[in-house]
């Protein structure tokens, strides 16, 4: 994990590259591939939990997008190394991602709020399951 000067921040942090295929005609990122950075984020976040997405769909544990706000504010260019990190928060039934990716320097490129929420037989769950598996990164 890379060290930031605003670690305390965030619970996970990941190292990620600008692959030459994610950038469109302007030769900048496209949108949506901040978008993929994130979710590629919270996927090693589970496994690094203890609770991959394997296991949950194991388990019975089916994890939804329910919403999510993203604000550009700086774009990455091919080449550019980057970091993604994230803390995370319960209310309720839902968790929230609060992610950022930012140059190594800690410049923000993108702000992401992420609620994910999970179902069992099609059904809104409590998430009992995830609130164990997230429990010691949880505010």
């Amino acid at each position: 994990m890379p060290l930031l000067s605003n670690s305390n921040k965030y619970c996970y942090v990941t190292d990620m590259d600008v692959r030459d295929y994610e950038l469109d005609c302007e030769k900048i990122v496209n949108n949506a591939n901040y978008l993929h950075y994130m979710e590629h984020t919270r996927h090693r976040f589970c496994e690094e939990a203890g609770l991959s997405f394997t296991d949950m769909l194991e388990r019975g544990i089916v994890t939804v997008v329910r919403k999510i706000e993203i604000e550009y504010l700086s774009s990455l260019r091919s080449g550019d190394r980057f970091v993604s990190c994230l803390r995370i928060e319960r209310k309720g039934a839902r968790f929230i991602f609060y992610q950022d990716i930012m140059r190594p320097g800690g410049e923000i490129c993108a702000k992401g709020v992420v609620t994910i929420v999970s179902l069992c037989e099609g059904k809104l769950a409590r998430g009992e399951e995830l609130a164990k598996a997230f429990g010691k990164y949880i505010k």
